[in-house]
């Protein structure tokens, strides 16, 4: 079995003497390990910092065998933004969602597409403001799409406010008033009018980070030991403290 493909790295852990198992999120064979022999060598130890985009040629006697890859650096994106936490713990946390999202060898082509473009987007000024929507785009991809467009109730799109934590609905002021200790708060740059919205304050942006964690646990992370990863858990952390410096 032989394979060339474009690929994200995920994670790259350390396996006997000078080698790396080594996750990638690629184009058409979805989330796909492989061990990199003498990955540990200074020579190629960079090509596998998570973030990294690369070439990849998986090689293996049977297609159910770990395999054998082969690399070339494509692009790397940690490397550019190494002097800034938040980018970092950002990139940490879409990296390890990803790689405890998705089972073994199950293409995604569209999410890896997204993926992709969330990962170029690090360096922009609204960075985070992409990367709660990617996060509610791996829900949808997933099978567990929210419906943030219209109230559940009433179908209209006016202050929609809240989200049914039961359907994942969004619900309007009226309708949820009287229950909104039971929903979800739903931040405004998240409607379906958020383009002609100005852009979202960092507490706005944590709230939305936390909606979408309500989802992942309850639909992902529940079923990971371990649960929720602790790089995501470390970025909504560092968000919230610079939320709380901002309203200081």
């Amino acid at each position: 079995m032989n394979w060339f493909d474009q690929g994200i790295v995920l994670s790259a852990r350390k396996y006997g003497e000078n080698s790396l198992i080594v996750a990638l999120m690629t184009a058409t064979h979805g989330k796909h390990s492989g061990l990199v022999r003498r990955g540990t060598s200074k020579r190629v130890r960079g090509i596998y910092e998570p973030g990294n985009f690369v070439s990849a040629n998986w090689n293996a006697r049977l297609e159910d065998h770990l395999g054998i890859y082969t690399c070339e650096l494509v692009a790397s994106k940690a490397a550019l933004i190494l002097n800034d936490p938040l980018l970092l713990s950002g990139l940490s946390s879409a990296c390890a969602v990803t790689e405890c999202a998705f089972p073994e060898r199950e293409p995604h082509s569209v999410f890896f597409n997204n993926f992709r473009k969330l990962v170029a987007s690090l360096d922009s000024p609204n960075w985070v403001e992409h990367y709660v929507f990617w996060e509610i785009r791996l829900l949808t991809e997933l099978g567990f799409g929210l419906d943030l467009s219209a109230c559940a109730a009433t179908g209209n799109s006016d202050q929609l406010v809240y989200v049914s934590p039961k359907s994942g609905k969004a619900v309007s002021k009226a309708v949820g008033k009287p229950y909104h200790h039971k929903l979800l708060p739903l931040p405004d740059f998240l409607t379906s009018d958020h383009e002609t919205a100005d852009s979202p304050s960092t507490a706005d942006l944590a709230a939305g980070l936390e909606m979408a964690e309500y989802f992942l646990k309850r639909n992902i992370f529940i079923h990971i030991k371990g649960g929720e990863p602790p790089a995501r858990t470390r970025f909504v952390d560092r968000l919230k403290q610079l939320a709380t410096i901002s309203s200081a």
